[in-house]
């Protein structure tokens, strides 16, 4: 995976340089414009000593309210430590272009954001941070995730995922419905709710303009139907020998939930942005989406409450997972210059006071144990506290790049441009010619 990683790292430099890229996992999208611009926190405290050292900080952190939260955290490090300055810089949109330039020239921040890619795309540049004492915090859903088999551990998870659904806690008691265990619980469901509603509301959302949408659906339920407990395909995907027509399967009910009519009519037009919107006006029951779409729904209708359930199993012998892994993490350059203030600012964040206020504002998990949260998720994270995490399946099982196929080819196929058979047939050749570079 790493070979594959370099080679895409070179072809793309060039128009990185001039173009800003996006995010390839869908939980990120930013729901506020970010700043852009760099802040440094080294003097906004009483202190009048000179600084005698400066850290470069670079977060791919796009919502304002917990970019202020990272700066308020900073100027209470650099008040207890005047001799450290901070420059900390949130490129937004650009964040993976940016980051890519750096690594081709070798010139990395001293701390910078993996986004979900610590030890795939990041893993050679990163210092080890075993020794660290928050390390012992990690928790048992993380661990693995930036720590390897020798044991190297990558980053420090200020935020871990646990992606699920989403739905409007009220809707369903109102019609009776209990969260879905299994896929065909939720078809269930979404079909009593449409029906009950006079046709009011259209249980599912997917937008052919913001692709992701329908690309997260296929790496939720591709989680569920082959890395699970009774068949697990993990290691033929991960040998290249998987039965790609196993894969039809997924394409087949998304098109079978078309045509029960459980979408919107209006797929290809909507965008994503229109969704928080919806959903306030009771049009939408289930969402797939990051945890900061319930502060865009506040926005509308302070009141609503929204619910969040693991992703429903494919079988029936199975039990509902999340999809998950890191979210926001620190990593230390391996070649930088200040790697023990850098450790020692890693260290101030890791602390439970900050990682609690990280964790309210984002609605996220904190990656360490024993850091208290309390928002609006926090129940169903204690709910569901015991259901297993799986790896994002793009991140894992996907050469780079498979991320923006699956959702295109998800757009086609809802469009009737292509089959299920031809989803999968396109899988297979994109992933094997994904490969060989």
């Amino acid at each position: 995976m790493l070979k594959k990683w370099k080679v895409s790292l070179a072809l793309t430099l060039v128009s990185a340089i001039a173009i800003s890229g996006c995010s390839q996992r869908p939980e990120t999208p930013s729901t506020a414009p970010s700043s852009g611009k760099e802040s440094s926190n080294s003097n906004s405290n009483s202190n009048s000593s000179t600084p005698k050292k400066t850290l470069s900080m670079m977060m791919n952190v796009a919502d304002q309210p917990v970019q202020d939260m990272y700066r308020q955290i900073i100027n209470d490090f650099t008040k207890e430590n005047p001799d450290i300055a901070v420059n900390i810089q949130f490129p937004g949109s650009a964040y993976e272009n940016n980051m890519k330039v750096k690594m081709a020239a070798n010139d990395l921040p001293d701390i910078f954001d993996t986004h979900g890619w610590a030890q795939v795309r990041y893993g050679e540049y990163l210092a080890d941070l075993r020794e660290e004492p928050w390390v012992t915090q990690l928790t048992d859903t993380i661990k693995n995730v930036v720590t390897d088999k020798a044991g190297k551990v990558y980053a420090l998870p200020i935020s871990e995922a646990k992606d699920g659904i989403m739905y409007n806690v009220d809707m369903l008691k109102k019609y009776n419905v209990e969260p879905p265990q299994t896929f065909d619980e939720l078809i269930a469901a979404a079909e009593k709710i449409k029906k009950e509603s006079g046709g009011k509301t259209t249980p599912f959302f997917f937008s052919g303009i913001d692709e992701s949408t329908i690309g997260t659906y296929f790496g939720y339920f591709a989680n569920a139907l082959l890395i699970n407990t009774a068949n697990n395909s993990a290691e033929d995907l991960l040998n290249n020998t998987f039965d790609w027509n196993k894969w039809t399967v997924l394409p087949e009910k998304l098109l079978d939930i078309k045509k029960r009519g459980l979408i919107n009519e209006d797929f290809l037009t909507a965008k994503r942005s229109d969704l928080p919107g919806v959903f306030a006006e009771e049009k939408v029951a289930f969402v797939m989406l990051a945890p900061s779409f319930v502060d865009a729904v506040h926005k509308l209708k302070p009141d609503m409450k929204v619910g969040l359930m693991p992703i429903p199993a494919m079988s029936a012998s199975d039990k509902p997972a999340f999809s998950g892994g890191e979210r926001n993490t620190m990593g230390v350059w391996k070649d930088s210059k200040n790697i023990p203030e850098a450790k020692k600012l890693m260290a101030f964040f890791a602390k439970p006071e900050n990682l609690s206020k990280i964790s309210n504002i984002t609605k996220l998990q904190p990656g360490l144990k024993g850091v208290a949260s309390k928002h609006v998720l926090t129940e169903y994270y204690e709910k569901y506290a015991s259901n297993r995490v799986l790896p994002y399946f793009d991140r894992v099982y996907l050469p780079n790049g498979m991320w923006s196929v699956m959702s295109k080819s998800g757009t086609e196929l809802l469009s009737g441009r292509i089959t299920s058979k031809e989803y999968s047939e396109t899988m297979k050749r994109e992933v094997q010619r994904l490969k060989k570079n």
